[in-house]
């Protein structure tokens, strides 16, 4: 007989090409009745235009369980980092950390 921890094993698999990442520095979340709809958006700086490079679909039990996932990851960053700065709301990070540019 197997032990139950075997069976809750789970063997995830990580692509090279997922695990380089995308940068995104905006997420846009809506919802039906059904699901929960996060686009992943990177917006440049001068650029009028913005471009979703991924959007992921979950039930409202996942989105519950990534919620909570973020804000105890959030948690344990902030005990060993200090607090998260965040910009107001309606203003969108166009400082992207980098020097400023010049002509």
């Amino acid at each position: 007989m197997e032990d139950s921890k075997e069976k809750k094993k789970l063997n995830i698999e990580l692509s090279e090409e997922v695990a380089e990442g995308t940068y995104v520095n905006l997420a846009a979340v809506t919802h039906s009745n059904a699901e929960f709809v996060v686009d992943f958006i990177n917006m440049m700086p001068g650029n009028k235009k913005a471009k979703v490079k991924s959007r992921i679909i979950v039930s409202p039990q996942h989105a519950k369980r990534l919620m909570n996932a973020l804000a105890e990851n959030i948690k344990k960053y902030e005990s060993t980092h200090g607090q998260i700065q965040e910009t107001p709301r309606n203003q969108v990070p166009f400082n992207l950390g980098g020097p400023k540019g010049e002509a």
